[in-house]
C-alpha cells in the first residue's frame, strides 16, 4: 500500500502514557488524528476475559472493573519480555503493537490506507530497545522498519529519535534558527517520564536540510505528569483524611469495584484541576462521597510540585553541562510533552538556566509532527489534485493560511512570559476525525498475523477478529450511485498496483511474523570489554560495609558511616550519574543488606538471635524519607514481590505481608502441626522472574512475580495453601499433601513437589484448584533422592538427584510437565558433585566442583551442553550470564569476568574489575556496580 501514498505521511509519538499521531496530506497540511474525539490516545492495553485486547480509552474504562488485566504504560515495560494481564502473560512487543495497530486503524479510516510512517523513540534507547520497537511495528502490520535511517524513503517505516523530531519542528515548522554547530535543548516532559536531550546542527544533508544529531541526553524516569498528579492527590488526601476519614480510606485503598471507580474518577478530577490551573487561578476538585467539592489554587499546586520539578531543572542543567555547553551557546530551549504546559515548568527553567523556553499551546504535538519532516514529500497524482482529498471532516477548512507551515502558524508559540492560557485568535487547526480506534484493534494489512500468538488452539482471537477486512473502508455509496471520484475511485482504477502492493506488504508482514515467532526472547548481548563509566566516592573517609543493588535502570550504592547510619546514593545505572544522596535516621551496629524493589529501597540491620529485634526500614528513593519500619528478629524469613514484602515471623508463628509503599500489613497465622508450627514459604515464580537479573544467591535482583502475586505455604501439618500476597487471603488449601522439607517449586500456575527421600516421585498440582496431583516422574531406583528443583524450559522442570550421599552419582534430570502418565525423564546428564541448580531462562545452570574451585555447567532445554567454565556464574537475563573467576568475596581483589551468551555458549572475556569486593556487586543488562574500598565502580560491558 505504500504505493498509494501520493504525498501522505504519518508521524507517531508513542508515549509512555499517551500516544499522538499526525497525518500529513498531499498539499502539505498536517492534522492530528482524533481518538474517541481527542487528539491523544492513552497508551494502555486491557486484555478481557476472552483474551481480546482493547486499547486507549476503552482499555481505561474496562480497567475500572478489573485493574489486573490492564497495563497503562507498555512503553515503560520495554525491557521486560512479557507482562501479566489477568491470568495470561502477554509479550510486551504485542502490547506496543496493539497501540500502533490502533493508530494504524485511525489512519486507514481517514484516508483508506496506511500511509508511509515515521515513529519516534527516546534518544536514550539502545539497539535492543529499538529492535523491540521494530518488532512491534511489524507485528502491528506496518511496513518493516527501514534498516538504514539515513535513507529517507517511503519504502518502510522510519524510526527517529524524539529530540531530533522536536528539533525538526522547532527549525522547520516554527522557523526558529539553529545555526550550524549550534545546539537546541529539548525538555520533553510527558505523562510518565522526563527526557532531556541536546541536539546539534551538524550541517546540511543531501536535501539541503539541517542534519540534527543528539550529542547528550538524560532524564528522570520516574518524573512525569502522573507523579505531579500523585503528589496533588496526596496533598488533597490530607484534607480529606481530616474531615472525612472513611471516604479517604476508600479512595486510597479501594476494595470493591465501585470504590475503584471512585478512585479513578477522583484521580481524573485532580488531573483536570491541574490542567485547568494552567489557565486559571483556582479549580474545583469533586470528591466522591463528599457533598462539597474541594478547591485547589495555583499557589497550592506550585507549592506541591516545586520539589518534583526542581529535580527536572537540575537534570536539564546537568545534561547541558555534560555537553560542555553554556546556555549562551544554545539556540533555544524547547518544551514539549503534555506536562510542560504547567506554567511553573517554564518559569523555573527560565529562572534557573537563564534562557526563556519556547512553549506551545499544544505541546503534545511537536514530536509527532516534527517526525513527519523525516519523510520525503512526494507529489500527488493529478487526478487526486483535481478531486481533492477524500471526503470527510478533514477536507473542511483545507485552505492554507498565509505564513502557515504544515498547519501551524508561528504565532502559536507562546513566550515564557505570556499569561497562562493566552493563545492566538486563530486557535489550533481542527483535528482529523476518525472512527473508533479504541475498539479491539486489527492488523493494518488484511491477512497479517494476529497478535498475542493467535492461531493455535485456545489462543485469543486476533485483534478485531469478527470477520471482514482488518480496516473497513469508508461509507459505501448508495446503490446506483456513480463511482466516487476521490481516493476510492483511484483504488478502483489501479487494481494491479494495489494487488501487487498488498501482496508485497503481506509477504513482508509474514516474514516479519515468522522472524518474531522464532525469535529468541532473550537475545544474546553484544558483550564488549569493560569500560569504566565512573567511580562514585563515599562521602566520608571511614566508609565500611559497602552495598549495591539494581532495579532496572536505577542503581543504589550504600555504606555504613562512622556514626553507624547508612549513607545511600541513587544512581542512573547506565551513566553512573548520582541523582541524590541521603542518610538514614536510624543507626545500627552493623547493617546487613539493602534490597531494591521497583519504587522502594529496603535496608536491614544485622539481627542476632531472637531476643532483641531491630527495624527493617523502607525508604522512598525519591527523597530518602522513611516510608515505614517493622521490628524483625534473626530467624525471620523475607520474601520479596514487586510491591510487597512477606515476612515469616517465627516468633509470632505467622506470615506478615506488607505493602512496600504504604506499610499496610496483613497477618496470617501459620498452620500448626502436632509438635510444631514450622512452615516453608515458596513464592509463585514467573517466567519473567527467571528471565531477569539475579543476585549471586540466585534470587531475582528485581522481583517479577506478576500483578496478582501469590505464595505457597507448606505447613507443619503437611498442608498446602495458596495465599494472595496482596491481602493475605487463603485462596485454596489441601491437607496432607507435602512436608516442609520437600523440594518444592511453585511456577507459572503449577506446584511441583518432590519428597526429600530415596525412591521419590515428582507430583504436579494445578494452583488454580489444588485438585488431586498428577505424578509426572519416578526415580529410576530406590537409592535416588532430589537435592534441587528448578524450571528449565517451557513445560519442563529440572532436578538434581543423587544416590544416597555419594556426590559422584549426581545427575541433572529434565522432566516434562505436559505429559501425564509417562513418569520418565525427558533426558538426564551426569554432573558429578553437582551441588546447586539455578534457572537462566530456559537453561539449567549447575555448579559443580569444590567451594574454592567452582565450575559452572550450562545446558540447553534439550540437554545439550552449552558451557563448562571455572568460576562463579550469575544471571544477567534469561539468555546471558556473567562468570566471575572466583566465588564472591567481601575483600577487595582483582576479579576477571567473562560474558556468556547462553544460547550459543559464546564467551567474551570482559577483563578485570580492580580491587572490588565481588560479594557487593550487582548488575543489569548493561553495567555492573561493585564496591571497591571507599568508593563504587560502575563498568559497562555492552555497547548497547
Amino acid at each position: 500500500m505504500a504505493g498509494q501514498d501520493g504525498g501522505y505521511g504519518l508521524g507517531v509519538d508513542l508515549g509512555t502514557s499517551h500516544t499522538v499521531a499526525v497525518l500529513r496530506w498531499p498539499d502539505g497540511r498536517t492534522r492530528p488524528l482524533l481518538f474517541d474525539g481527542q487528539p491523544i490516545l492513552p497508551s494502555g492495553v486491557f486484555l478481557d476475559g476472552a483474551g481480546r485486547p482493547h486499547v486507549g480509552r476503552d482499555a481505561q474504562r474496562l480497567a475500572q472493573a478489573d485493574p489486573s488485566r490492564y497495563e497503562p504504560n507498555p512503553k515503560r515495560r520495554i525491557d521486560e519480555p512479557a507482562v501479566l494481564l489477568g491470568d495470561r502473560e502477554i509479550p510486551t512487543v504485542d502490547l506496543l503493537a496493539g497501540v500502533l495497530g490502533a493508530v494504524a486503524g485511525a489512519a486507514v479510516e481517514a484516508v483508506g490506507f496506511l500511509p508511509p510512517a515515521v515513529l519516534s523513540y527516546p534518544a536514550t534507547w539502545g539497539a535492543r530497545r529499538r529492535d523491540t520497537l521494530a518488532a512491534a511495528v511489524a507485528r502491528a502490520g506496518w511496513p518493516p522498519v527501514n534498516a538504514d535511517p539515513a535513507i529517507r524513503s517511503t519504502a518502510g517505516t522510519l524510526l527517529v529519535p524524539e529530540p531530533v523530531a522536536a528539533a525538526r519542528y522547532f527549525a522547520d515548522v516554527l522557523r526558529r534558527p539553529v545555526p550550524v554547530r549550534s545546539a537546541l535543548a529539548v525538555f520533553d516532559f510527558g505523562g510518565g517520564t522526563l527526557d532531556i536531550a541536546v541536539v546539534r546542527n551538524e550541517g546540511t544533508d543531501e536535501s539541503g536540510r539541517a542534519r540534527f544529531v543528539v550529542v547528550g541526553s538524560g532524564g528522570v524516569a520516574d518524573l512525569g505528569g502522573l507523579d505531579l498528579d500523585s503528589a496533588l492527590v496526596e496533598h488533597l488526601g490530607g484534607v480529606i483524611r481530616t474531615a472525612h476519614g472513611p471516604v479517604w480510606e476508600q479512595l486510597s485503598r479501594p476494595v470493591t469495584a465501585s470504590q475503584w471507580r471512585s478512585r479513578r474518577q477522583f484521580w481524573d478530577d485532580v488531573r483536570g484541576a491541574k490542567e485547568m490551573l494552567s489557565r486559571a487561578a483556582t479549580a474545583p476538585v469533586p470528591v466522591p462521597g463528599v457533598e462539597q467539592a474541594l478547591h485547589l489554587t495555583r499557589d497550592e499546586l506550585e507549592g506541591v510540585v516545586t520539589p518534583l520539578l526542581r529535580r527536572g531543572v537540575f537534570e536539564a542543567a546537568s545534561v547541558i553541562a555534560n555537553c560542555r555547553l553554556g546556555v549562551d551557546q544554545l539556540a533555544g530551549l524547547f518544551l514539549v510533552g503534555g506536562s510542560s504546559r504547567v506554567p511553573l515548568v517554564a518559569r523555573m527553567l527560565h529562572a534557573e538556566l537563564g534562557i526563556a523556553p519556547t512553549v506551545l499551546e499544544q505541546p503534545e504535538l511537536p514530536v509527532a509532527e516534527g517526525a513527519l519532516a523525516e519523510l520525503p514529500v512526494t507529489s500527488a497524482p493529478a487526478v487526486r489534485g483535481a478531486a481533492g482529498v477524500p471526503a470527510g471532516p478533514a477536507a473542511a477548512g483545507s485552505a492554507t493560511v498565509p505564513g502557515q507551515s504544515r498547519g501551524y502558524e508561528a504565532g502559536r508559540v507562546a513566550a515564557v512570559s505570556a499569561p497562562p492560557g493566552q493563545g492566538t485568535a486563530a486557535g489550533p487547526p481542527q483535528p482529523l476525525a476518525t472512527g473508533h480506534p479504541g475498539q479491539p484493534v486489527s492488523p493494518a494489512v488484511p491477512g497479517s498475523p494476529p497478535p498475542f500468538g493467535a492461531g493455535g488452539p485456545g489462543s485469543p482471537p486476533p485483534f478485531g477478529a469478527a470477520g471482514g477486512p482488518a480496516y473497513p473502508p469508508g461509507p459505501a455509496a448508495p446503490p446506483g450511485a456513480a463511482a466516487p471520484v476521490g481516493l476510492a475511485g483511484l483504488v478502483r482504477r489501479r487494481p494491479v498496483q494495489i494487488v501487487a502492493g498488498a501482496a508485497l506488504a503481506l509477504l513482508g508482514v509474514v516474514v516479519a511474523t515468522l522472524l518474531y515467532l522464532t525469535r529468541d526472547p532473550y537475545p544474546g548481548i553484544q558483550f564488549e570489554p569493560f569500560q569504566e563509566v565512573d567511580r562514585i566516592a563515599a562521602r566520608e573517609e571511614n566508609a565500611s560495609l559497602l552495598f549495591t543493588a539494581t532495579a532496572g535502570e536505577r542503581a543504589y550504592v550504600a555504606y555504613q558511616r562512622a556514626d553507624q547510619r547508612l549513607d545511600v546514593a541513587v544512581l542512573t545505572a547506565g551513566s553512573a550519574k548520582v541523582e541524590r544522596w541521603f542518610t538514614t535516621d536510624a543507626a545500627a551496629e552493623r547493617w546487613e543488606w539493602i534490597k531494591a524493589l521497583p519504587d522502594v529501597l529496603l535496608v536491614k540491620p544485622q539481627v542476632i538471635g531472637t531476643t532483641t529485634p531491630q527495624d527493617v526500614i523502607a525508604l522512598d528513593p525519591a527523597n530518602g524519607a522513611k516510608l515505614w519500619s517493622r521490628p524483625v528478629r534473626g530467624d525471620d524469613g523475607f520474601y520479596f514481590f514487586d510491591e510487597y514484602v512477606v515476612i515469616l515471623d517465627e516468633t509470632a508463628d505467622a506470615l506478615v505481608g506488607i505493602d512496600a509503599r504504604t506499610g499496610k500489613e496483613w497477618t496470617l497465622p501459620n498452620p500448626k502441626g502436632q509438635y510444631s508450627s514450622d512452615s516453608a514459604v515458596h513464592p509463585v515464580r514467573t517466567a519473567r522472574e527467571v528471565g531477569g537479573a539475579a543476585e549471586p544467591s540466585g534470587d531475582p535482583a528485581l522481583p517479577n512475580r506478576g500483578d496478582r502475586p501469590q505464595l505457597v505455604q507448606i505447613g507443619a501439618d503437611d498442608s498446602i495453601r495458596v495465599v494472595d500476597v496482596t491481602n493475605g487471603r487463603v485462596l485454596r488449601s489441601r491437607a496432607d499433601a507435602a512436608d516442609v522439607d520437600d523440594k518444592v517449586l511453585a511456577y507459572e500456575g503449577q506446584l511441583f513437589v518432590a519428597p526429600s527421600s530415596d525412591g521419590y516421585g515428582l507430583a504436579r498440582y494445578d494452583l488454580a484448584d489444588l485438585g488431586p496431583p498428577t505424578n509426572i516422574y519416578n526415580a529410576v531406583d530406590k537409592s535416588r533422592r532430589p537435592t534441587e528443583l528448578q524450571p528449565c524450559g517451557e513445560h519442563q522442570v529440572c532436578l538434581l538427584e543423587t544416590a544416597a550421599a555419594n556426590g559422584d552419582t549426581t545427575e541433572l534430570v529434565a522432566v516434562r510437565t505436559d505429559r501425564s502418565g509417562s513418569q520418565q525423564a525427558a533426558w538426564r546428564k551426569k554432573v558429578p558433585q553437582g551441588r546447586e541448580l539455578r534457572a537462566v531462562g530456559e537453561y539449567p545452570l549447575v555448579r559443580t566442583g569444590s567451594s574454592s574451585e567452582p565450575v559452572e555447567n550450562l545446558f540447553g532445554a534439550d540437554g545439550a551442553e552449552k558451557l563448562s567454565r571455572d568460576g562463579f556464574a550469575v544471571r544477567v537475563d534469561g539468555g546471558n550470564l556473567l562468570v566471575f573467576d572466583k566465588d564472591p568475596s567481601t575483600y577487595g581483589q582483582d576479579a576477571s569476568v567473562a560474558g556468556v551468551v547462553a544460547g550459543s555458549g559464546k564467551l567474551t572475556e570482559l577483563g578485570q574489575l580492580k580491587q572490588v569486593a565481588t560479594a557487593t556487586c550487582s548488575w543489569n543488562s548493561t553495567v555492573v556496580v561493585c564496591g571497591a574500598r571507599a568508593e563504587f565502580v560502575v563498568a559497562r560491558f555492552t555497547g548497547n
